[in-house]
């Protein structure tokens, strides 16, 4: 479960990005953070994995600086800028977050060849990210985020850059993490996939919560 109370979030100069949001978001929901740009989706998600500390209020921003690392092994993190390494292989990309656990390299090849075969890029391991195409460079960004099987998926705009075709391709991965018991929380103003895949909706309107239906 993941529970916010009367969170606030404001920036050095006065901006407030958020004011005075809570919702809970139990565990193995489908829910899409949505709002115009601006509205405060991304920082939201930053305080849930407590990239971002709130200003005010309940989250997990309340941690100790040590307990956060253990916090972050239970998500996993898609970013909209992507933040892969386009000097290492797609193989070595997915790998990073195991490397950084401490996992075996047998145990950590297996893992990762799972992961890129799980959204259909088993057979670009050996290729470097600056080949592949957009919507394969995001594939190799969620195989990267699930690796280490986390029991929450943080999403921040997926589709933003994507055609039609391969939105569809993501979101029909989402679904499929969350019908094995993930909890997918994807930030995102894209009508069709909140259409397709009919979750729970999170509305932010100018930092606030304009719906938790």
């Amino acid at each position: 479960m993941i529970s916010l109370s009367h969170v606030s979030k404001r920036y050095p100069g006065g901006r407030e990005a958020l004011h005075e949001v809570g919702f809970t978001i139990d565990s193995g929901e489908l829910a899409f953070i949505t709002g115009h740009s601006g509205a405060g989706k991304t920082t939201l998600l930053k305080l849930l994995v407590a990239i971002e500390r709130p200003t005010a209020g309940q989250n997990v921003g309340t941690l100790k600086a040590r307990a956060v690392p253990f916090l972050r092994r239970k998500f996993g993190l898609i970013f909209q800028d992507h933040k892969l390494l386009f000097d290492r292989t797609a193989f070595d990309n997915v790998a990073l977050p195991l490397d950084i656990a401490g996992y075996g390299a047998k145990d950590a090849a297996r893992r990762v060849r799972a992961a890129l075969d799980k959204v259909g890029l088993l057979k670009y391991e050996k290729a470097l990210p600056i080949t592949l195409s957009g919507g394969e460079q995001q594939r190799l960004c969620i195989a990267r985020a699930i690796v280490h099987r986390p029991a929450i998926l943080l999403a921040d705009e997926p589709t933003g850059n994507l055609d039609a075709d391969y939105a569809t391709e993501i979101g029909e991965l989402f679904r499929s993490f969350n019908q094995v018991g993930v909890t997918v929380i994807v930030a995102t103003h894209d009508q069709a996939l909140q259409a397709r895949l009919a979750p729970r909706v999170i509305a932010l309107r100018n930092g606030t919560l304009a719906e938790a239906a």
